[in-house]
This record gives structure tokens, C-alpha cells and sequence, in this order.
């Protein structure tokens, strides 16, 4: 059994959390999930959903870390106890997996300095300049290096979740999970039909 813990703050993005949930959720078997904060209690999604979240204290070490992004990563970026949290989670865990603007916010640790990474391509700029030294990929639908799993805005992370059930469960679990979730899985990661010119 592993154990993903998704870190949520105020105003993350409701599917770049939920979506890779309902994915790894569909699978007790092999992962066990919960939602977790800074200090824990109720945190507000950018859409006004309450999460009732465990406090980062008590997330097991290990596992699978979940960032995603949302229009708290603005401020997200800017607090230093949340930053040192992070790092030390993501440092922790097997494997970190971020949604949308999640890769900036983890970028903003150093930890994706020299590595692959992609993210929201609407908020591609702004990602970006959270990690100068990372190897942004302005046309993926999301990026694998080492341990870290990026990926493009929202609903990509669904995709990005599906491809690691296939690499850590196999490719017909993943194909059993989409077709339970009556998704159709976008599982190429350089196929990215939300990549901009300009950004190219």
C-alpha cells in the first residue's frame, strides 16, 4: 500500500487535487488517500470548496506527494515556512507529482533546478519565472524526470495520474481506472493540445 498525500493551501485548483484523487482513489488496493495542510483543518479551494486537511506532522514519510496549483500559489510562493515545508516533504517522498501551477511552486524550492518540468501553459510565464534554472517544456502534456512528475494545467493532471498507475500498476489498470472514470486518457505526454506558438 502506498500513501499519497496531497498538500492543499487556500485557493488551490479543486481538480488539479481532486482529479489525480478520484484516480488514485480508485485503487485502495494500492494507495491510500488523504489531504493534508501546514497546520491542517478546513482549506478553501479557488472554486469556495472546504477540504477538511490533516496537518503536515502527521503525513506518513514516503509515498507519493501531491502539489497542486491554483491561484494560491501566488502567495504560496512568497511564504518561506510553507517553502521549507515543501522541500522537506518533496525531498521525503518516493515520488512528487504537481498540477498546473504546482511546478511553481515547487520549482520556487530549488528542487526542480536542472530537471525537466512543464505546467498551465496560460500561466507558463509566471511558472517559469518561479524556477529560472529549471528545464521548462513549453509542449508537454506532462514531463517525467527522476522521481518528479509535472504536468499542464488542470485537467492534465488526470492524465499525468493515469500514466504513473501505468508505470507503477500497469498499463491495464490505468486503462481499467480511465474506463471506470469514463475518462478518454490523453496518454502521450508530447501530445499537448493546449502548447502556445508563443511559448515555442
Amino acid at each position: 500500500m502506498t500513501n499519497l498525500s496531497i498538500f492543499l493551501f487556500e485557493k488551490f485548483e479543486i481538480l488539479d487535487a481532486m482529479g489525480p484523487a478520484e484516480v488514485f482513489g480508485s485503487l485502495p488496493a494500492h494507495y491510500a488517500v488523504a489531504c493534508y495542510s501546514l497546520f491542517g483543518g478546513p482549506v478553501r479551494s479557488t472554486q469556495g470548496v472546504l477540504v477538511d486537511t490533516l496537518p503536515i506532522s502527521a503525513m506518513p514519510t514516503g509515498g507519493v506527494l501531491l502539489i497542486p496549483g491554483g491561484r494560491g500559489t501566488r502567495s504560496a510562493v512568497a511564504d518561506e515556512d510553507m517553502l521549507v515545508s515543501l522541500a522537506w516533504l518533496a525531498s521525503a517522498g518516493d515520488s512528487v507529482l504537481t498540477v498546473c501551477t504546482g511546478s511553481g511552486l515547487l520549482a520556487r524550492t530549488g528542487l526542480l533546478d536542472g530537471r525537466r518540468a512543464t505546467g498551465n501553459k496560460i500561466s507558463f510565464q509566471w511558472t517559469r519565472e518561479q524556477g529560472p534554472d529549471t528545464q521548462w517544456q513549453p509542449k508537454a502534456r506532462w514531463v517525467q524526470d527522476g522521481k518528479f512528475w509535472t504536468s499542464s494545467g488542470v485537467s492534465a493532471g488526470i492524465d499525468m495520474a493515469l500514466a504513473f498507475v501505468a508505470q507503477h500498476q500497469g498499463r491495464k489498470t490505468a486503462e481499467d481506472c480511465a474506463a471506470y472514470m469514463e475518462y478518454v486518457w490523453n496518454d502521450d505526454p508530447d501530445n499537448d493540445p493546449f502548447a502556445r506558438e508563443d511559448l515555442l
